[in-house]
């Protein structure tokens, strides 16, 4: 599915959280009936499979779901049935009135990287190479292709096809905004900044009791100019009203990070750095020429985080509040750890080289080190790992 549009990338995101919803956790399911009055805008690219025999069942529900927004996905693997298959497309194509694009659907940029196309595989699934051979890429054929080699396997028209795809889209991520919940502004308030200020003011007053310095009151002003011309009152809301429920339940929590630059934070007890006493730079939490979402990271006490967290379910339900995945960089020792698990390597080995990584400075040593061990250093497990 492509989204050449913003109302085409919610209607992605809905489809899938219905998949994942109605699912356990770690998998998804979509019937074609959820493509129904679901889809207006989304674009559908259908890879028909070469060993059905029949497709009439699926092109008719895509075609019903898609209408004139779905194309045939010609991949021709290098194999004697080249000719045949490409001759089934065609003619599905001109019985459904539908075009044809072509696609190597890559899944690596070259053929030398098929080992390691293996190798994420077997991580992916949790599993040793070895017991998941039905499971892998056969041949290395699936990579980027210059623009001859394309010519070569595939019809012009076929690859023309791509730029009229392209034509349709209007759309960049970076066209996207956080909509932030409006209802975290009380009724009587007809503009939620009016209603920040007024939080802000009124914290201010707490924490200056004697008077808000001149210079602070100055600070104030500015930043809670550039929040109304950003468009993220409602952010800094949500955020006062997670660590209000905190506090009023006697839940230790405290924003820290860039946020501790803002006296607006400091103001709404969401911080405790007092910008009279230090000097501080909003600019490098919120900026204009940046032109990213603010970003305030509150710790809560490890034990009592889940009472948080239910507020913010029983607030929002549980269908426009969810926890975020955390995406991780391998480093040495877990890229390690994982090759070594899909390479089946035994356990104390697999820790052995990932508690120590000076082995991994030098390849040559590293090596002597295997054979000291007692380890075939050409052996082709070993071999795969120091690739």
């Amino acid at each position: 599915l492509l989204a050449p549009s913003r109302n085409a990338w919610g209607e992605l995101g809905q489809l899938i959280s219905l998949a994942r919803r109605r699912s356990p956790k770690g998998s998804y399911q979509l019937t074609r009936r959820d493509f129904i009055g679901q889809t207006d805008t989304l674009l559908c690219l259908w890879h028909p499979n070469p060993q059905s025999l029949d497709w009439t069942t699926q092109l008719e529900s895509l075609s019903y779901a898609f209408r004139g927004r779905l194309w045939i996905t010609a991949h021709l693997p290098e194999s004697g049935h080249q000719a045949e298959f490409a001759e089934r497309i065609d003619l599905a194509a001109f019985e459904w009135n539908l075009p044809v694009v072509a696609s190597q659907r890559p899944i690596m940029h070259v053929r030398q990287r098929l080992k390691l196309q293996h190798t994420l595989t077997a991580i992916r699934l949790g599993a040793p190479i070895l017991e998941i051979a039905d499971q892998l890429e056969r041949s290395s054929e699936r990579t980027l292709m210059d623009h001859q080699g394309l010519l070569q396997r595939y019809p012009k028209p076929w690859l023309h096809e791509s730029l009229n795809i392209l034509d349709r889209f209007d759309f960049s991520l970076a066209d996207l905004r956080y909509e932030y919940p409006k209802e975290i502004c009380p009724p009587q308030y007809s503009d939620e900044h009016i209603f920040l200020k007024d939080l802000v003011l009124e914290g201010a007053n707490q924490r200056w009791p004697n008077g808000i310095p001149p210079d602070i009151s100055q600070l104030i002003e500015k930043e809670l100019s550039l929040i109304q011309e950003m468009k993220y009152a409602c952010y800094f809301l949500t955020v006062h009203d997670i660590v209000a429920f905190a506090r009023s339940q006697g839940i230790l929590c405290q924003g820290r990070g860039s946020a501790a630059n803002s006296v607006v934070c400091y103001c709404l007890f969401i911080t405790e750095v007092d910008p009279s006493r230090v000097s501080v730079l909003f600019e490098r939490f919120v900026s204009k020429e940046r032109n990213e979402p603010p970003d305030i990271d509150v710790d809560f006490e490890h034990h009592r985080r889940d009472e948080v967290i239910q507020y913010i379910y029983r607030k929002y339900s549980k269908e426009r509040a969810a926890l975020a995945a955390a995406v991780i960089t391998y480093k040495k020792r877990s890229a390690i750890r994982d090759v070594g698990k899909a390479l089946n390597l035994p356990l104390d080995l697999i820790e052995a080289l990932s508690g120590s990584l000076a082995w991994w400075d030098k390849k040559d040593a590293m090596l002597d080190r295997f054979a000291e061990l007692g380890i075939n250093p050409q052996g082709p497990q070993i071999r795969l790992l120091t690739e």
